[in-house]
């Protein structure tokens, strides 16, 4: 009798112990169903356009390489001025040239952008050797384009961009409550929490893979969240907009870099001067991002792009701004091309369509160039970043698979393709558990135990961070408490 009753207290003691860590289990596979039910159709669109858009240099260059690519020749190319005159010769007389791509690579055709009267862009490609027009393609709608714009924001303009944003934040919490309800509970063993027990049958099996794969590529997944979140729609434009504001990429001084073309550099009065400075003072400033650049780097997105000074009779020439780009170093760029008398020239680093080139970030760079007297404006650098847009640009080039090769894009297909199978084995294991007529979901607990307060504490530190998904997680709860309660208690 003794015995027993000092053995009570201990068996009290287990199964409180027990009670709260069932507990503590049950709200934590709540919120991680509640986030994958709303992640799961987004992941896989994500996973599935991110696996065909890391590809993109060499399926461009398969779709498209009788225009991208030239045989090399001996032969001088074409100015750039007569090549431009001969692309729009092919397009109609409104349509206005935006930007030119300039490449030292021989076997390269040359790319002349035009904005139609419609509001979309045609891209034209001609041999810089003899300036044969080798093709037009549609900027927005070719195919590489379209996948890319469905990673980001289903083709639905801003509110497609948040619900992107929104998917990648709530992944964070699944992927975190994934990784707590794998954890384990009593004595580590590497199978069943590394490795999967394949002798295992049904629901039990597609569970057991589930939680190994998901902790496998755990890691993957939140690097491809937090390199991907800088672009996003929301959050994405305001982090960038606070990086730039604390200087990430303000430029060195660059009165060592100024170019003027004798040309033009006893042009123009000193009452053609004023007039152009107060129409430049009433336009309002131009960010990066808008320019009509097909890439642009995210550490100078939301920089402001400077305006012309000076305003002679004539702009100086393409040929006469690419010979100016070369001698400050730039030889494989995208070039913007001025339409209002305060717009500058500006030469942007950036890979060719269709052509893998590695990433290499001390090449990406951007100049501003006076349209009239070819002073450098402002010479961009990735040595100018600050750390946190160093990283971010890293992030990116990782993400896109551009870093290491081939490799790196194998490795992105991987765990993309991975969480294309978490999402597709978490709908399983709800199939076959759902109850008819019923969402499903893990059932409620009345009183939390106050073990799981520090949960709640990583969640409204996200819902901090993440001002949409703080948002979206109190509409979760109160569903959760309002109108799941009776139906699901």
């Amino acid at each position: 009798m003794q015995t027993s009753l000092r053995q009570a207290p201990l068996a009290d003691a287990t199964t409180d112990t027990t009670s709260v860590a069932s507990r503590n289990y049950r709200i934590l596979w709540r919120w991680h169903f509640y986030a994958g039910l709303f992640v799961m159709p987004f992941l896989m669109v994500l996973a599935i356009t991110g696996s065909i858009y890391v590809f993109k240099p060499q399926i461009e260059g398969a779709l498209y390489g009788d225009k991208l690519f030239v045989s090399a020749s001996n032969q001088p190319r074409l100015g750039y001025d007569r090549l431009l005159a001969i692309a729009a010769a092919t397009l109609p007389p409104d349509a206005v040239a935006t930007s030119l791509s300039v490449s030292q690579n021989p076997s390269r055709s040359t790319e002349a952008v035009f904005r139609l009267s419609s509001g979309d862009s045609d891209s034209v490609y001609l041999n810089p050797y003899n300036g044969q027009v080798l093709g037009t393609l549609s900027v927005e709608h070719r195919l590489m384009k379209q996948v890319r714009q469905i990673h980001r924001d289903l083709l639905l303009g801003r509110w497609g961009g948040w619900l992107m944003e929104l998917a990648a934040c709530w992944t964070l919490i699944m992927i975190g409550t994934g990784i707590a309800l794998w954890w384990p509970r009593k004595q580590f063993s590497v199978w069943g929490s590394l490795l999967p027990r394949l002798n295992l049958r049904g629901r039990a099996l597609w569970r057991e893979l589930h939680l190994v794969a998901g902790i496998w590529v755990s890691i993957g997944a939140l690097f491809f969240i937090m390199s991907g979140l800088p672009w996003s729609s929301f959050w994405g434009k305001n982090f960038q907009a606070i990086v730039t504001w604390a200087g990430s990429a303000q430029p060195k001084p660059v009165a060592s870099s100024e170019h003027k073309h004798d040309d033009h550099s006893g042009h123009g009065g000193h009452s053609d001067h004023a007039q152009h400075e107060a129409m430049a003072s009433m336009s309002m400033p131009m960010k990066m991002q808008d320019l009509p650049l097909a890439e642009v780097p995210w550490a100078v997105g939301a920089t402001t792009v400077p305006q012309s000074q000076a305003a002679p009779l004539q702009r100086l020439s393409l040929d006469q701004v690419v010979a100016i780009a070369a001698s400050n170093g730039m030889r494989t760029y995208q070039l913007a091309l001025p339409n209002k008398t305060s717009d500058v020239f500006t030469a942007a680093y950036a890979p060719s369509a269709g052509e893998f080139v590695r990433s290499d970030l001390d090449r990406q760079r951007t100049l501003h160039i006076d349209q009239y007297s070819g002073k450098i404006m402002k010479d961009m650098r990735f040595t100018d970043y600050n750390p946190v847009s160093k990283l971010v640009t890293l992030g990116v080039a990782l993400h896109m698979g551009e870093y290491f090769g081939l490799a790196n894009q194998l490795l992105c297909a991987a765990v993309s393709l991975a969480l294309l199978g978490m999402a597709l084995s978490g709908f399983v294991m709800w199939w076959m558990r759902r109850p008819q007529r019923a969402l499903g979901a893990p059932k409620r607990v009345p009183q939390p135990p106050p073990s799981i307060r520090r949960w709640k504490g990583y969640m409204a530190l996200l819902g901090i961070l993440f001002p949409l998904m703080g948002a979206s997680m109190i509409v979760v709860w109160l569903g959760d408490t309002l109108i799941f309660r009776s139906n699901n208690p």
